[in-house]
């Protein structure tokens, strides 16, 4: 009895029905028009579009059984093992870092305008360092590693990928002045904005979401993010905003007349997840372990994934632009 009670507590918990729930057993249905209650009702949609998602891939087409494997045993190890790990570095940044704070902002909404800029550009940051030093790469790969994009991508993460990030973004974000309710409200309405650009074929085709796509970053632009193409490399490194890529030079449109390729440029077992989870860690550890001397060891850590000691480089720059200049 108590193994179905804590399934159904894990069930719960996926959905993020538990508010929701809440609600209806005290029949206080007002709150539904409160924050709480539009959180309650938010909350559980990308888990059921998750759900609808792979009914309708096995209805329309054969779907990547091996994606939702091994992003579902992700799941279950992030569960243990990374639970409270994010939220405790979030609280620390804050603690740390909020004293320091340049300028003392208000819950407005010209500072929320203000604040959802500054996050954007926070998360640009790091998520650009992702791509570009090698050991943040070891910690980011996992979510590239799927050759499918639906949105159970969205909870394939190394379950150190979320402190990083979370330190990267919230110590920008409270150095910079953002007030740490509404920091989290905009981390609610990004992570969940995060998770849906994840949306697969099976759901949504034409991901451009018509004139949006100039305005903001769309599905369609995170699947260019997600693409191993060379002309896709390394760009749109954005969430919601996507403005910072157009200002670094990173933004690049969905060209139709390519076919997608998802997955990251290494050969890998995508069925496997310890080549998934580890694989990088354990190609990095193997490339610093035989590298001549400390300076070589230490490049291959805080160089750009591809780099090597031999000058036969491979990084997605040099990819990229191979490919532009061709």
């Amino acid at each position: 009895m108590e193994i179905v009670k804590n399934l159904w507590n894990e069930i719960v918990d996926f959905f993020g029905v538990n508010q929701f729930l809440s609600i209806l057993e005290t029949n206080e249905f007002d709150k539904f028009l409160s924050y709480d209650g539009i959180v309650a009702l938010i909350i559980p949609i990308i888990p059921l579009l998750l759900v609808l998602e792979l009914f309708l891939g096995f209805i329309y087409k054969k779907p990547q059984t091996k994606v939702y494997k091994v992003i579902f045993l992700i799941y279950l190890f992030n569960r243990i093992v990374g639970r409270f790990i994010s939220i405790g570095m979030v609280t620390l940044c804050i603690g740390l870092l909020e004293p320091l704070a340049l300028l003392e902002t208000s819950n407005t909404w010209y500072w929320f305008i203000y604040g959802y800029i500054v996050w954007e550009f926070a998360h640009f940051i790091y998520h650009f360092l992702a791509h570009k030093v090698r050991l943040f790469w070891c910690l980011h790969a996992t979510h590239h590693s799927p050759e499918e994009m639906n949105l159970s991508v969205s909870h394939a993460h190394f379950f150190l990928e979320g402190p990083y990030a979370d330190f990267i973004r919230t110590s920008i974000c409270i150095f910079l002045g953002v007030n740490p309710i509404m920091l989290f409200t905009i981390m609610f309405i990004d992570g969940t904005y995060g998770a849906f650009i994840h949306v697969g074929e099976n759901l949504m085709k034409d991901a451009r979401l018509g004139f949006l796509n100039k305005l903001i970053l769309t599905p369609s632009h995170h699947r260019v993010h997600h693409a191993k193409n060379p002309l896709y490399l390394d760009t749109n490194y954005c969430n919601l905003l996507n403005f910072w890529d157009r200002i670094f030079g990173t933004y690049q449109e969905e060209d139709t007349s390519i076919a997608i390729e998802y997955g990251v440029t290494r050969e890998i077992k995508s069925g496997n997840f310890i080549d998934v989870y580890f694989g990088e860690i354990i190609n990095l550890c193997k490339d610093v372990f035989y590298a001549p001397g400390i300076i070589n060891k230490f490049k291959y850590i805080f160089y750009p994934p591809g780099w090597n000691h031999s000058g036969n480089h491979k990084t997605a720059k040099m990819i990229r632009s191979d490919y532009l200049n061709s």
